[in-house]
């Protein structure tokens, strides 16, 4: 404010938050008092919820598998049961303190099909992956759209 203040202009621009800690995504609500939007980080949001290193889950993840304790790689596809819940009551805790606040999410699960259409069910408002991951994404975001409105 004061570099516009001096320079007589001014641009717009939002303030956001990145959720990547399970506190944080209890607290949403008191964080969206002062954010324009959230970004959940799901790979750390995951990490953390679960403890498990990504540079060391490489050695455990595939046994967990194969030996049914996991369904999937949770840092392949979000975890709905668990992290999931975490971004949903984020969101809905966000968005009753401020109902227009923007969220979506960031890391490899905004490129992953079923991640994009929890997202997509939650009401997010976007998903940022990486590049290679855009395609994939964009017919997921589509799919889930469809799924949508053949539900209704």
């Amino acid at each position: 404010k004061k570099v516009f203040d001096e320079r007589g202009d001014s641009i717009p621009y939002q303030v956001g938050t990145m959720i990547e800690v399970p506190r944080a995504a209890l607290m949403a609500d008191e964080i969206a008092k002062y954010a324009d939007f959230f970004s959940f980080g799901t790979n750390d949001l995951t990490q953390m919820t679960y403890g498990y290193s990504r540079d060391d889950a490489s050695k455990f993840l595939p046994i967990y598998i194969s030996k049914g304790i996991l369904k999937h790689d949770p840092f392949e596809v979000i975890d709905q049961e668990g992290v999931g819940q975490l971004i949903k009551m984020g969101t809905d805790r966000g968005r009753h303190n401020k109902p227009k606040l923007k969220v979506g999410i960031c890391g490899e699960h905004g490129g992953e099909p079923s991640s994009i259409e929890f997202c997509y069910d939650l009401g997010m408002d976007y998903v940022s992956c990486s590049p290679f991951r855009v395609p994939i994404a964009r017919v997921a975001s589509a799919q889930a759209a469809i799924k949508t409105k053949a539900r209704k």
